[in-house]
């Protein structure tokens, strides 16, 4: 699109660098790069040598500066296909049936630097620009639906707690840590979220298995003028998975981009990542409750067996960015990016976003011309009025940039709500005093964070218990631990008791009380099965082995639409044309959904340093590593053929392992087991 939001009538290459040699910025030719114009072979460097002064001075300008959070992030194109439910609700065009739009996604963690690691336990951003043909759309949502704070004001300290410490810059992309637990055990309101967090939807398996929310209550409007309050969801068509936490401080060192490179890659291959938009709709009531839940209070989820989700329309991302800084680093959200038919409400949370937005823009990309930025151009006619600035990217005609006008045509006109205005819901506005307070249906902290603890399954409680353990156990204060064991108590005491075990403290009484909330089974992500497509799973292939077989099983793989990778005792050519993807020396447990051990694996040549020491090993141990971890982290494991005397040897067994002769006799089952993620009863721990 042009800066101003007409179709190009240049090709996309005609954005790429052009042309077969090397130029200034200017287009002039450069016969060398490699030296300095001198005084002399010895003598000093020329302050006359342009290009030496262009190449150094864009060099020292390369770096923006990034997000004050979620500077870690990843984007990738697609499109939204809408399927026409909506269109009862909201006259948005991007809503009509079939209607198809397309869409910038980007996902990011909150807390960490741009160098920050993929799988810390942290908030993940799920940003969505959809290119509408009323102007652009941004949903810029969460993995998680409720938030640390109810408003606005709090936000510069909830991150300035989450951020490192500001005398040493430590810890960096964690909250595991004095400030930010001071903070949510005296803001009281952030115990919903801070849950959700030690919970396993902290460390997301993957952005294409990772849930989005709005996290806000919206108001859509119907051609008619009438108004429906909804909460909006995108429900991954993979279901939702997370690692271990084993896995996340594994893939920490072993591999920071994991989730990058699983999103990229996964689209590179044709598993292209899908979710449902779905929306909760609730009646616009003067009070903006429902079933007792305060709407406009972004700490409150509304379960979904009060209020089902309903699909409205599918996301697929199919196409990886070109350039990463021009469209990741570059792609600017903004939750005051409305459309007709889509607006906002009056989340003191929500209202603040919409100043900020605005405001990080102009320091981070220069000024505010940042919409002219490809990545950020409309694919509607843009007619603003606005003019100059930095990186002013539009040629303006006319002499009278402003309105009304009698010259120039008159043009820009403005719009009638039958021409596609964007018109402001005419909602009352109660008449009171200006003050600094909150509704009392704010002052419910913990039922909430109770309703969640109590959805969870034991394995999931489990893993959050762990969870307060670690987090807990980095704080050095003692006043903080106790503060937030007394937050705990009062969602629950079991959780409370657990935690404060393993810290080595007394368990405080419960000081608040409530209703006893109903639990909401939608909540957990354990106990459903899901799609298997994009699943990776790691066959060892002995070379002197039965490559027929691991070759067969790699086809009944991929139809099925798995990624298989073979891992070698070397790369290249195992024979029978098969090759090696990965070897004993790269792979490791954490990349794959599932292993297959199709051979006897015996020690490669570069197993150990000192060969004597390992001698008469049956099988390599960097093998038996990828296995253990597997075992242990509850994934599918299968052997075939001499594979079985591996699992034998290393006593693996029982509940989601499966053997056999060939390949064919072990692929149903891993289909099976796939299905369901992990293998949590293996050992012994109910779902």
């Amino acid at each position: 699109m042009s800066p101003t939001g007409a179709p190009s009538a240049d090709p996309s290459a005609a954005n790429a660098q052009q042309g077969a040699y090397l130029t200034t910025a200017t287009g002039v030719r450069i016969g060398d790069s490699d030296h300095s114009l001198k005084a002399g072979p010895r003598g000093p460097t020329l302050l006359s040598d342009h290009h030496l002064r262009e190449k150094i001075m864009h060099f020292d300008h390369e770096r923006i500066p990034e997000r004050v959070v979620h500077a870690r992030g990843a984007g990738a194109h697609g499109v939204f296909v809408a399927n026409g439910a909506a269109s009862e609700v909201s006259r948005a065009a991007v809503f009509g049936k079939g209607v198809e739009t397309p869409v910038f996604v980007r996902f990011s963690t909150v807390l960490g630097s741009r160098g920050s690691a993929d799988t810390v336990r942290d908030t993940r951003g799920f940003a969505t620009k959809f290119y509408t043909t009323e102007g652009n759309w941004d949903l810029v949502g969460n993995n998680i639906p409720v938030f640390f704070i109810q408003d606005g004001i709090k936000f510069p300290d909830v991150v300035h707690a989450a951020k490192p410490h500001p005398d040493r810059e430590i810890p960096q992309a964690q909250s595991a840590h004095d400030t930010f637990w001071d903070f949510v055990s005296l803001h009281t309101e952030a115990q919903h979220h801070t849950l959700w967090n030690m919970s396993d939807r902290g460390i997301p398996r993957s952005y294409r298995t990772m849930e989005g929310f709005g996290v806000h209550t919206f108001r859509l409007v119907d051609a008619d003028g009438g108004t429906t309050l909804v909460k909006f969801h995108w429900k991954p068509r993979l279901g939702v998975h997370s690692l271990v936490w084993e896995e996340a401080q594994l893939l920490g060192g072993l591999d920071p981009d994991f989730h990058r490179r699983d999103l990229y890659d996964a689209i590179e291959s044709g598993a292209f990542p899908e979710w449902d938009l779905g929306i909760q709709t609730f009646p616009d009531t003067p009070d903006q409750m429902f079933e007792g839940i305060d709407l406009l209070d972004s700490t409150k989820l509304v379960p979904e067996e009060l209020a089902p989700v309903q699909v409205i329309g599918t996301l697929t991302l199919n196409g990886n960015p070109t350039n990463f800084f021009a469209e990741s680093e570059q792609v600017a959200f903004h939750t005051g990016h409305l459309v007709p038919g889509i607006d906002g409400t009056d989340d003191p949370l929500l209202m603040a976003r919409n100043f900020s937005y605005l405001d990080t823009q102009l320091t981070r990309l220069a000024g505010p011309n940042f919409n002219q930025i490809p990545i950020n151009r409309p694919h509607a006619p843009v007619n603003d009025n606005h003019r100059d600035g930095y990186h002013q990217q539009a040629v303006h005609g006319g002499v009278a940039p402003y309105g009304p006008s009698s010259l120039d045509g008159g043009c820009p006109f403005v719009a009638g709500a039958d021409e596609g205005a964007f018109v402001d819901v005419p909602v009352t506005v109660p008449e009171a005093s200006k003050v600094r307070e909150n509704p009392a249906t704010y002052d419910d902290h913990f039922s909430q964070a109770r309703l969640f603890w109590t959805s969870m399954t034991p394995v999931e409680q489990e893993h959050i218990v762990a969870a307060y353990g670690f987090e807990l156990g980095k704080c050095y204060e003692q006043a903080i631990k106790e503060r937030q064991l007394l937050a705990l108590a009062n969602i629950d005491d079991e959780l409370c008791a657990r935690v404060a075990q393993g810290l080595g403290l007394p368990a405080p009484e419960r000081t608040v009380h409530y209703d006893e909330p109903d639990p909401s089974p939608a909540l957990s992500q354990v106990g459903e099965t899901w799609p298997t497509d994009g699943r990776t799973v790691g066959i060892v292939v002995d070379p002197d082995g039965d490559l027929e077989s691991v070759a067969r099983l790699r086809e009944t793989l991929l139809e099925a639409g798995l990624l298989p990778l073979l891992v070698g005792p070397h790369g290249g050519d195992l024979g029978d044309g098969l090759v090696a993807q990965r070897t004993f020396a790269t792979a490791r447990s954490v990349e794959y959904d599932a292993v297959v051990v199709a051979g006897a694996a015996p020690p490669a040549p570069d197993a150990v340093p000192a060969r004597d020491t390992e001698a008469g090993a049956a099988t390599d141990p960097r093998v038996e590593l990828l296995v253990e971890e597997c075992f242990r982290h509850s994934k599918a494991v299968a052997a075939v053929g001499d594979g079985r005397a591996v699992l034998d040897a290393l006593g693996v067994g029982g509940a989601g392992v499966t053997t056999g002769d060939t390949g064919a006799d072990v692929a149903d089952d891993l289909l099976t087991l796939l299905s369901a993620h992990r293998v949590w009863e293996r050992f012994g721990t109910t779902v």
